[in-house]
């Protein structure tokens, strides 16, 4: 089996230090546990992208008057399920 491939991130706790992740880690990181998913997390060097990755999420978790919260999250679950992801 191949080795994962490693992305280079700011430590979550770096991100205080960085006006731009501090701004966005109440945002992007998971209410119940307080860390920032990895999915999230690769975008730390660029900013930028964390928020445009973010804004996305949220718009397509939240913005649509076809689908139910509920179906949502069935889809995003069945989604991770096929792409054998854990999230």
């Amino acid at each position: 089996m191949k080795d994962p491939a490693w992305i280079e991130i700011v430590p979550q706790a770096n991100w205080a230090e960085d006006s731009s992740l501090r701004d966005s880690l109440e945002k992007v990181k998971d209410q119940e546990n307080g860390r920032v998913d990895h999915i999230m997390a690769v975008h730390s060097i660029n900013p930028r992208s964390l928020e445009a990755h973010n804004a996305i999420y949220s718009s397509a978790m939240s913005g649509t008057a076809s689908l139910r919260k509920v179906e949502r999250e069935l889809i995003a679950f069945v989604v991770s399920l096929e792409n054998h992801c854990h999230y």
